[in-house]
């Protein structure tokens, strides 16, 4: 009993000693911020409607007119903004964080940015002896509001180390990617990731549907198959980033009958499928390269290929990140 009252002050002390300025209360911001004051820290707070803040000002916040103010009374800052306008006026504006930042103090955007901004933020940071950070969330404003988020972080990894505490009230799986631009880079492969998998779904549900199956039977029965089953990046590991489509799991030659039923299937119901037939024509070129044999993710070499990159990762070093993860 003695030793968990002991911790608590422990902590309660340690974040006495850090205060914590927050600009952008829009639905993920007004969660984290709310995360990071139940987390004992003392917390200076902006945006552009100040009622947005009246239940962190409730909760004993203090109120900053202006980024600047806000930077001034602050050992590390949070932005969570719209996009890379608001970030700039918010950094680079006549009061914005730049005008009063002091030395040591680390700034963390946690927007989804552009990586040409955030190296500019973080030079001009540095250029007054402060340090800036990419530091985007995903989880969405269910994660803000439990505390479920992933942050990734790129920057200074001594100074990430110093403000990860902070990063914990707040997030669950805050971690540092490199230097910075590394995380917005991370943050943006995760959401096309999403966004270009909701485009083809929408194709072969469409499909299957016009087919003549209940939506609900056919999502309930698909889940259940290989893809459904396993995380999303997870299927990268086996050939793609090891760089080995021999011997194949599943060959192209068969993968590519696959695809050909369903987009004959399409053609022949009138469902557009732009995307499935793209994939048919890249598997159509690996097809021609000989690579029949090689396992069905072999023509994803085809776009490594035309970006002049290579993926050959130790399949150990893949495999240590696997068992690390909780």
């Amino acid at each position: 009993m003695s030793r968990r009252r002991s911790s608590r002050n422990r902590t309660r002390r340690r974040a006495d000693t850090m205060k914590v300025g927050f600009i952008g209360l829009g639905t993920m911001g007004a969660f984290m911020a709310a995360n990071i004051q139940k987390a004992g820290y003392d917390l200076v707070i902006h945006d552009v409607r100040r009622e947005a803040g009246a239940n962190r000002l409730a909760a004993g916040a203090v109120w900053a007119d202006s980024p600047k103010a806000v930077a001034e009374q602050s050992d590390v800052i949070f932005t969570s903004l719209p996009g890379p306008p608001e970030v700039e006026a918010v950094v680079f504006g006549p009061d914005g964080i730049l005008a009063g930042v002091k030395p040591g103090v680390a700034y963390f955007d946690l927007s989804t940015n552009s990586q040409a901004l955030v190296r500019r933020f973080a030079e001009a940071l540095a250029e007054k002896g402060a340090f800036g950070f990419d530091a985007p969330v995903s989880g969405g404003p269910k994660g803000a509001e439990t505390g479920k988020l992933a942050i990734w972080v790129g920057g200074d990894r001594a100074v990430f180390d110093r403000c990860k505490a902070v990063l914990d009230a707040f997030g669950d799986q805050a971690r540092y990617i490199g230097p910075i631009g590394s995380a917005t880079v991370a943050k943006l492969v995760h959401n096309m990731t999403g966004y270009a998998m909701q485009t083809v779904m929408a194709e072969v549900f469409s499909m299957g549907v016009k087919a003549g199956m209940d939506p609900l039977d056919l999502w309930s029965a698909v889940r259940q198959g290989a893809s459904g089953r396993r995380r999303t990046f997870e299927r990268l590991a086996d050939q793609f980033l090891i760089d080995k489509y021999d011997p194949p799991a599943f060959s192209l030659k068969l993968a590519h009958k696959d695809v050909t039923l369903a987009v004959t299937m399409g053609r022949e119901l009138g469902v557009p499928m732009r995307l499935c037939n793209l994939t048919l024509e890249e598997m159509n070129e690996a097809r021609m390269r000989g690579w029949d044999h090689l396992d069905s993710r072999v023509p994803m070499k085809l776009q490594l290929e035309r970006a002049g990159v290579t993926v050959a990762c130790d399949p150990k070093a893949v495999q240590a990140v696997i068992d690390g993860e909780p």
